[in-house]
Formats: structure tokens, C-alpha cells, sequence
């Protein structure tokens, strides 16, 4: 497998009744997901919920990733935030276990302008040998990454790619690969030839998204039949629909810690009517 792979399933994290980290329940899910599709994991990303995991808890879970690595798959940690001091710190605890890269989220919140952007990615990537992704996501930062800029960024030593989830910016950079940062922008992403994407919807359907990366021929019909897939997963604040899905499925995805909250009974429905539509309950079942 070449670099990080095609298909890189940002992993959430299973919760138990005291939502306390599910640590065998995570290993569970990553060999299932490694079975079925994934090239490899996002750790402690945004489905991760990593923005209410202590630290602790998320060295943990990129420790426990790593130490139960599937053969041949790619752990890469997720190590983000809007404290440059901070970022450099997980980033280096993560290179410190052994990640294959970072993610590292544009700064949230305190919106800093493009001379600060350059030089919190600067300080990250002296954090790591391992290679960077930037993360531009501006639905969730309120700050968008234009391309001239993140040319520039590519500039830096160790920034390799970008998982891009601002389709209006989606187009070739020079320096950098492009991960697919929203799911229903794999195909277009596949089709400009760039490595693949950090998906949601591979908890469900890995197998489905992988064999878009192996069936160029079928690749857009394919997504076509995936897309109710995608926009019910997003029908309220991920990871919640995703979670929910992975319960009704048999996985032990447990519940949300707050803000976030587990799906209502109509967005439920919706999740539940999404899978029995794919046939994945069934599936579930046999």
C-alpha cells in the first residue's frame, strides 16, 4: 500500500454505560473496520470526539491503535488544536508512540490571521518527523484555508497533505495530497488522482467505499447509491448518527459525552430506515 492509503476511516470512540473510553470495544472495531475496507485510521479525530477526551485519554487511544495495529494498515493520530503549544505537545507524544502522521486542525475559535496560521503549522511540523495533514475544515473553525495559502504551507518541511472538507476549495495543490474531508467528495477527490479520503460512512460501508478506489469503471455509480448513506450520517452533529448506526449494527459504540448527545427518536428512525434500505441490518443479523 502506498503512503497512508485510500480509505482512512476516522474512527470514533466507543463509550461505556458511564462513558468512560471502551478500550475493548475500540480494538473490536478496528479489526472489524480493518476487515472491511479501511487502509488505515484516523485516532482522536472529530468522529473520535476528541475535543471531550482528557489527554490522557487521547495518547491512550492512539497508544492502544498502535499497539493493536491490524497487519499493514496506518494509525495516524489525531493531535489538533487552537493552542499551538498544545498541538506541538500531543504532536509529539503521538510521533513519541509511533503514528505514521498527524492531523492537525486549522486553530478554532481564535481565528488567527495567515502569518499566525503559517506559524502554528510551522511549530507543528518541527513537532514531528512524521508527516502533517492539515485539516481545513471551516464549517467547524469558522477560518478557511484558501489554496494560495495552503501552496504556501506546502512549503514547509513535513507538510504532506490536506484533508480538505471545503468542496468550494477542492482542487489540485502544488506540494500537497488531498484527503477527501466530507465522504461525498471521495469520488471527485479519486478522480483527480489524489490519495483518497478520512471517511465516516467506511464504518458501514468500507467495503462499498473501497471498491470505489479499485473500480474506477464503477466508481460514480457506486457513490451514487452511497449518497442517502452519506447525508444520513450528518443529519445532526456527527459523531452521533454514526454511533448510533455502529449500535444498531452490534457494534458497542455506546453513547456521546456532552455537548454532544445521542440521536432523538426521528433522527434514529432515519438511521435505522438508512441501514434496513442497504441491507445492512440484515447483513447485521446472518
Amino acid at each position: 500500500m502506498a503512503g497512508l492509503g485510500a480509505i482512512l476511516t476516522a474512527i470514533v470512540t466507543p463509550f461505556d454505560a458511564d462513558l468512560r473510553v471502551d478500550e475493548d470495544a475500540f480494538v473490536e472495531l478496528l479489526h472489524h473496520l480493518a476487515d472491511h475496507g479501511s487502509d488505515g485510521f484516523v485516532v482522536a479525530g472529530t468522529t473520535g470526539e476528541a475535543a471531550t477526551l482528557t489527554d490522557e485519554e487521547q495518547l491512550r487511544i492512539i497508544e492502544l491503535a498502535l499497539q493493536e495495529r491490524p497487519a499493514g494498515k496506518t494509525i495516524v493520530g489525531g493531535t489538533g488544536s487552537n493552542d499551538t503549544r498544545h498541538a506541538c505537545h500531543l504532536t509529539e507524544k503521538a510521533t513519541e508512540l509511533g503514528v505514521d502522521a498527524v492531523l492537525s486542525v486549522t486553530p478554532y475559535y481564535n481565528k488567527p490571521n495567515r502569518r499566525g496560521l503559517k506559524r502554528h503549522f510551522e511549530e507543528v511540523a518541527r513537532a514531528t518527523a512524521k508527516p502533517v495533514i492539515l485539516y481545513n475544515i471551516p464549517g467547524r473553525t469558522a477560518l478557511d484555508m484558501p489554496n494560495d495559502l495552503l501552496t504556501e504551507l506546502a512549503q514547509i518541511d513535513n507538510v504532506r497533505y490536506v484533508k480538505q472538507a471545503n468542496a468550494d476549495n477542492l482542487a489540485k495543490v502544488d506540494g500537497l495530497g488531498i484527503y477527501a474531508g466530507n465522504d461525498d467528495m471521495l469520488a471527485d477527490v479519486l478522480d483527480m488522482g489524489e490519495p483518497g479520503g478520512i471517511c465516516v460512512a467506511s464504518h458501514i460501508v468500507g467495503e462499498e467505499m473501497r471498491r470505489m478506489v479499485d473500480e474506477p469503471d464503477n466508481r460514480r455509480g457506486i457513490d451514487a447509491g452511497l449518497q442517502d448513506v452519506y447525508r444520513t450520517l450528518f443529519i445532526t452533529a456527527s459523531p452521533a448518527p454514526v454511533k448510533a448506526a455502529l449500535n444498531m449494527l452490534g457494534h458497542r459504540a455506546g453513547g456521546l459525552r456532552l455537548p454532544l448527545v445521542e440521536c432523538d427518536e426521528e433522527e434514529a428512525v432515519a438511521v435505522r430506515t438508512m441501514l434496513e434500505r442497504h441491507g445492512l441490518l440484515e447483513t447485521a443479523r446472518t
